[in-house]
């Protein structure tokens, strides 16, 4: 019995593989079994660096608002601790902000902690 090739469906899937590399450097473009590999570590990479992203903010917010609370004498995880102990509940993100952006409405939450 002859071997049956379905070259339809294999130029449709190399194709759309090879669409999606536009743009990479050299063989990765146009290379079917180079362009597949890059395409796959791509995406691996893509997926974990959608959950890193959410890491690298709070991070970024707690250098923030650590910055801002010094402005008052007080280290961040004094602040953090003061707040939580308040009862005052603001996410970081926020607290972000508002150390950034108002900072009268920041200096009223480090004097509320500190009384």
């Amino acid at each position: 019995m002859p071997r049956s090739v379905n070259s339809v469906a294999s130029r449709r899937r190399k194709k759309k593989v090879l669409k999606q590399t536009k743009g990479f450097f050299g063989a990765k473009k146009n290379v079917y079994s180079v362009a597949k590999n890059v395409l796959e570590k791509g995406r691996v990479y893509a997926y974990r660096d959608r959950r890193k992203k959410k890491g690298n903010f709070r991070s970024l917010w707690i250098q923030r608002i650590n910055a801002a609370a010094r402005d008052y004498n007080m280290s961040y995880s004094e602040f953090m601790g003061k707040l939580n102990k308040k009862g005052i509940i603001l996410s970081r993100k926020v607290l972000a902000d508002l150390a950034m952006n108002h900072p009268k409405a920041f200096e009223a939450i480090v004097e509320k902690v500190k009384s």
